[in-house]
């Protein structure tokens, strides 16, 4: 049975929108704002990520996001393996593929298509951006484990990771994790044990 890994960039406050400003949201670019050493150590940590990984989930903004973005012609270890990944992308519609690697669309009962694609894949799904995608997942239980690189800024507004939810969702702190001098990986294991 695959282990459904949400992996996220936020804010000390929570924050997922608009972190390399292009939204325009006034509060953004708060990913451009750490050092090129940071960055790159947090293209390392990702790369490690991925070499980890089985599978790709996202909504269809955030493959586009990646798309947009020249993922599919880009090159590199990592870039390489992100492409080589099965991709598993929440759509109504068609997805384009782009050379990326044809996606699976998953289409109808997302809490459905997600679950019967965690019975099909073994090892990590891992979910990358997709901030409606990741509600659903979090409030369906479906999401095993949430690793968040935090980013040492508050910026006050926009959206969250998470969203109000019906009930408790309970965590463990499993790893803490210094990325360069500013970042810092705190791993979560999501189920529903009893924090003490």
């Amino acid at each position: 049975m695959g282990k459904l890994i949400i992996s996220e960039n936020v804010t000390l406050d929570g924050v997922v929108q608009d972190p390399t400003g292009e939204e325009g949201s006034g509060r953004g670019s708060w990913f451009t704002w750490i050092s090129d050493e940071d960055r790159a150590a947090w293209a390392r940590i990702e790369y490690e990520e991925a070499l980890g990984a089985e599978a790709l989930l996202m909504g269809r903004r955030t493959h586009a996001y990646f798309l947009g973005r020249g993922w599919a012609s880009r090159t590199g270890e990592w870039a390489d393996r992100l492409r080589s990944l099965p991709k598993y992308v929440v759509s109504s519609s068609a997805v384009e593929d782009a050379g990326w690697g044809e996606p699976t669309v998953l289409a109808g009962d997302v809490v459905r298509e997600v679950a019967k694609l965690k019975e099909e894949v073994s090892g990590e799904i891992v979910v990358y951006g997709s901030a409606r995608l990741v509600h659903t997942l979090i409030e369906h239980d479906l999401a095993d484990e949430v690793r968040l690189m935090t980013y040492p800024f508050v910026v006050g507004a926009g959206e969250r990771l998470f969203p109000p939810t019906t009930g408790v969702k309970p965590a463990r702190l499993v790893g803490t994790r210094t990325v360069g001098t500013a970042l810092a990986l705190l791993t979560y294991e999501l189920g529903r044990h009893r924090v003490r």
